[in-house]
């Protein structure tokens, strides 16, 4: 197999599971199947501006992909990046290998509504709920499905907002309940080692991955912001107590000196 020939298959087998289409509109079906598959995985809307090929080169640029809120949260997107790029290694022998993916600068929202559910852990569940049960088990049939292992997977540079206004704080009466933070550069680690995993479920991992990360770093930004104000609220309480007995001490002289 040349590896030109090699590397076009398994972009496509990568989005697609196992279509294969001639070279010509390539980055228009690899941009519906993204898609097609991330709606129907995600439970809510994916889009896709442009799929770039750069054969030569050995890799894919994925341009203004979107995850839309799941239902009952804003409309806002829970997920957008400007770029997402795959290089590939060689593509000879299965499984195939995806040396890098690298997510630079995406803007992920992390929302709770009033019942304390946060729309990244409706995502996620979503995810698990359409996954096979079987993790090494092809989510579809109809064609070719090689497997694949993706060597790294990097996210940098995450614009986190936080929205949790519709969650009520009782007592705290926290002021500011939505806010950004950047997060530091994480790996989300490898894909499909050893042996790798059918190719269309790659996507799907390296999404469940980098939720994994960014939902545990929400949840410990969000705790440190909720410590902070509780803080806060306790030494203006503090505060207020100590003006009290000032007073009261102030009094009790003014009696003795009267």
């Amino acid at each position: 197999m040349k590896k030109g020939l090699g590397i076009f298959t398994v972009l496509v087998l990568l989005i697609a599971g196992g279509a294969w289409y001639m070279l010509s509109g390539a980055g228009d079906f690899i941009r519906a199947q993204i898609e097609q598959q991330g709606s129907k995985y995600l439970g809510t809307t994916v889009s896709v501006f442009n799929v770039d090929l750069a054969l030569t080169e050995g890799r894919m640029t994925i341009s203004s992909l979107d995850i839309k809120n799941p239902q009952g949260f804003s409309n806002e997107d829970a997920f957008s990046v400007d770029a997402i790029t795959l290089d590939l290694g060689e593509v000879i022998n299965e499984p195939y290998v995806v040396q890098a993916i690298s997510i630079n600068a995406p803007e992920i929202l992390y929302e709770v509504d009033a019942g304390g559910q946060g729309n990244l852990i409706v995502l996620k569940n979503n995810l698990a709920a359409n996954l096979p049960k079987n993790k090494n088990q092809p989510a579809s049939n109809d064609a070719a499905n090689p497997l694949v292992i993706v060597e790294n997977v990097t996210v940098s540079n995450v614009r986190l907002k936080f929205n949790f206004e519709q969650l009520s704080t009782g007592d705290l009466n926290i002021e500011t309940k939505a806010y950004e933070v950047t997060l530091p550069t994480f790996n989300a680690g490898s894909i499909g080692q050893p042996n790798g995993i059918p190719a269309d479920q790659v996507g799907v991992a390296v999404v469940n991955a980098m939720l994994d990360n960014v939902i545990a770093a929400a949840k410990s930004e969000a705790k440190k912001r909720l410590a902070e104000e509780a803080k806060k609220k306790v030494n203006e309480e503090l505060d207020k107590q100590k003006d009290k007995l000032l007073e009261k001490a102030n009094d009790k002289l003014k009696g003795l000196f009267n």
